[in-house]
């Protein structure tokens, strides 16, 4: 180094970044998390024609039972709804609640505990960055069925429609993160939990059918997975016969939406850090193999 240069001089040049904490590491944890979910659905264009193409297919199918068995025309529409609504459970089957047990097999889950940001902060920049990019696909699919299928929209409140989709995507994206703790600490069975709960929950959940047609105990049970009564809610507001045809009133299920929005923060919080502190007094849980 030249003798002219000071060490003041040298300090001014090289001073160390301010460290980020509080909720600012939160807010840059979640974007940085979110980034790659977004970049990285316009890596393989394949991938998103087969997300849009396959759940059109399954939707097909039940719109041509519909009609051959002249069912009214709105179950059409409810079953382009319950095809776009589909891209949401997988996203968060697939990329949330199983996402830390692939990190996991990948060798990063330690990256994760060690680092000074919380997990929680991680898994909502994951559940951001799905979401997004899974919407895209779910607008995708209900402007196909609506051009192909004839479905005609009755929305009787925006507002109200806003209000029901937003605190289903947050009860929903929390149940995938409360999941993903429960799956990494079940390890290798969380790929079996994962094949296991896809085909049931478009049953009970009434994906392509309303859930007024279930005895209303069994209706009442699957009301805990938010896509029941974010669904059954949603056909209520854009479709003539959809009062008709809900399970209860939106009011209620709006209530029980916001219910169910703190009951999984709440537990994929606790879940999350009990996963944490497992990992630093066993620290067994970030091998491959338990």
């Amino acid at each position: 180094m030249s003798s002219d240069v000071t060490q003041p001089q040298v300090d001014s040049i090289y001073k160390p970044l301010p460290k980020v904490t509080g909720w600012r590491l939160f807010l840059k944890t979640v974007i940085a998390r979110a980034y790659p979910r977004l970049i990285g659905q316009q890596r393989e264009k394949s991938w998103m024609f087969f997300d849009i193409f396959l759940p059109m297919l399954a939707v097909s199918a039940y719109v041509f039972v519909y009609r051959a068995i002249q069912a009214p025309e709105d179950y059409v529409g409810f079953a382009v709804m319950g095809g776009a609504m589909t891209a949401f459970w997988l996203n968060v089957l697939w990329s949330m609640s199983s996402q830390l047990y692939w990190e996991k097999e990948q060798g990063n889950l330690a990256l994760y505990i060690i680092a000074p940001n919380q997990m929680m902060a991680i898994l909502l920049g994951m559940a951001l960055g799905g979401m997004l990019a899974t919407a895209l696909r779910a607008v995708a699919i209900i402007f196909l069925g609506t051009i192909l299928f004839n479905v005609t929209f009755v929305v009787s409140s925006f507002l109200q429609l806003l209000v029901v989709f937003m605190l289903s995507m947050t009860a929903l994206y929390g149940m995938g993160m409360m999941m993903a703790s429960l799956f990494l600490l079940l390890s290798r069975e969380a790929w079996h939990l994962s094949n296991l709960a896809q085909e049931p929950i478009y049953l009970v959940s009434g994906f392509y059918f309303p859930i007024k047609s279930f005895p209303f105990w069994i209706a009442a049970g699957a009301s805990i997975i938010p896509l029941t009564l974010g669904l059954d809610a949603m056909r209520q507001l854009i479709f003539a016969s959809g009062p008709a045809l809900g399970f209860v009133s939106v009011k209620l299920e709006v209530s029980v939406l916001l219910v169910l929005c703190v009951v999984f923060l709440v537990g994929a919080k606790l879940l999350l850090d009990y996963m944490e502190k497992l990992a630093i007094r066993e620290g067994r849980l970030t091998e491959s193999r338990r």
